[in-house]
């Protein structure tokens, strides 16, 4: 299974990003993905989750009220829109894809909050 994410890059303090985790050819939808972010010098943190039997979704302390996880109709694609972007936010973000028998990761994308 490849996890794939996209939407990264440079905003400035206070702006918005939307970053994407999909699986191609594979849906999303049975299962639980998860959104971690790792900054330098730092442990991986997980950032947002979103179960795969409609249950509430839960987020880092952090990040509650500014960031939001949903599933698009098709099932075939994550988002984690980020808005209020803090310089403190700027980190590699990596998409988990939770299956019964093992967890696949994707390669990461870059997010830099930064004026």
């Amino acid at each position: 299974l490849q996890v794939v994410e996209s939407g990264g890059g440079l905003v400035q303090p206070g702006g918005s990003l939307r970053l994407s985790c999909a699986a191609p050819g594979f849906s999303l939808d049975y299962y639980g993905v998860g959104w971690f972010r790792q900054a330098p010098g730092k442990e991986r943190e997980r950032v947002s989750c979103i179960s795969s039997s409609g249950g509430s979704n839960r987020y880092a302390d952090s990040v509650k009220g500014r960031f939001t996880i949903s599933r698009d109709s098709a099932g075939t694609t994550v988002y984690l829109q980020m808005n209020s972007l803090k310089p403190e936010d700027t980190a590699v973000y990596y998409c988990k894809v939770a299956l019964l028998t093992a967890d696949y990761w994707g390669q990461g994308t870059q997010v830099t909050v930064s004026s």
